[in-house]
């Protein structure tokens, strides 16, 4: 079975400290390291102890950490939490699948649906009209019992990456997009662009029945079969998730000193220490202006991102060296507190 990449860098910097990890041989990803002074920790995948489970929690419910963040004095999108016939029984509330259906009619469309508590943007879609909002509403209810309605605002899609009072990382998310070339159609394109993932270890990401590829194709009065003239650009996606097939555009060294105190402040109101923090706004390299926080994530993903070249796997390994070396230290504070 083939080592998840979280788990071989965290095997390569676990080595850098005398730290020993044990695997579970059925589920590479899920282990546990083993320090020099006798203290353990488990991780899962990229969840590490360094969070506490509420935070991380409260964090992963889009609705709950939104109410928050707006409390704290922080521009969040404007949106509503709707819910499944039976959750709304359940809890007496009258929020269902129509009230979601006409709270977008009063934002106007077009507007962004999406799940309540999932990651890696799954089921994230901008919606255009009753037809399309129906549509997504349903798929989500099927996989979870509610989903949230918010404003489509523009800007550029940032990820800046936390741990403590340093910023890691920040990168520009760019939405799943092929190239026009005159030749190919769009299927060849796509699978031109798989294969290019593949080959620098992001395995096979691109999900070619993903229903929000044909709805953008159809709003644009194109199928797979369509050739693109030559340098036309297509994007596929509207949500910049890298697990999608987004791509980053580094920002790390010219982030503004602004952005990373917002961040920061951001990742210790919400009681996290590492946390990846979502952004949009015109330009993360000038003064705040006009921002608007899209959602926190209390155990940000950074594989995909370390996939897009030799500085940023450096980063990655740096973080979860930090991590390790943090989480050290405090199981040694605990057993002498």
């Amino acid at each position: 079975m083939e080592t998840p990449f979280v788990t071989s860098i965290l095997q390569k910097v676990a080595e850098e400290i005398g730290a020993i990890v044990l695997l579970d041989p059925e589920c590479p990803f899920v282990g546990l390291i083993i320090f020099k002074n006798g203290n353990k920790t488990f991780f899962r995948s990229s969840r590490f102890s360094i969070n506490s489970s509420g935070s991380v929690a409260i964090a992963k419910d889009k609705g709950v950490s939104n109410f928050f963040l707006n409390k704290f004095g922080y521009k969040v999108t404007e949106g509503k939490t709707f819910f499944s016939e039976e959750l709304c029984e359940e809890i007496a509330n009258t929020r269902n699948i129509d009230a979601g259906f006409y709270y977008a009619k009063e934002l106007g469309f077009p507007v962004i649906v999406k799940p309540i508590n999932l990651s890696q943007g799954i089921f994230v879609t901008k919606v255009h009209n009753k037809q399309e909002y129906y549509q997504v509403a349903k798929k989500i209810l099927q996989k979870t019992s509610g989903f949230i309605v918010e404003r489509f605002y523009s800007g550029n899609d940032y990820r800046i990456v936390v741990l403590d009072d340093e910023i890691v990382s920040a990168y520009q998310r760019i939405p799943l997009f092929i190239i026009g070339d005159a030749q190919a159609t769009i299927l060849e394109l796509m699978q031109q662009k798989q294969e290019t993932f593949i080959k620098n270890g992001r395995k096979e990401i691109i999900d070619f029945e993903d229903y929000r590829i044909k709805k953008n194709l159809r709003r644009r009065k194109l199928n797979f079969n369509t050739v693109i003239p030559k340098n036309n650009i297509i994007y596929l996606l509207d949500n910049a998730n890298l697990s999608t097939g987004g791509e980053a555009v580094d920002f790390t060294e010219n982030i503004h000193p602004d952005f990373q105190k917002l961040a920061v402040s951001i990742t210790k109101e919400m009681e996290l220490r590492l946390a990846g923090v979502d952004i949009l706004t015109s330009d993360i390299t000038s003064p705040m202006g006009d921002y608007t926080i899209v959602e926190v994530n209390g155990a940000p993903s950074l594989t995909h991102y370390a996939s897009f070249g030799e500085v940023q796997t450096k980063r990655v390994e740096k973080l979860y060296l930090k991590v390790l070396k943090a989480l050290e230290n405090e199981s040694k504070s605990r057993d002498n507190s």
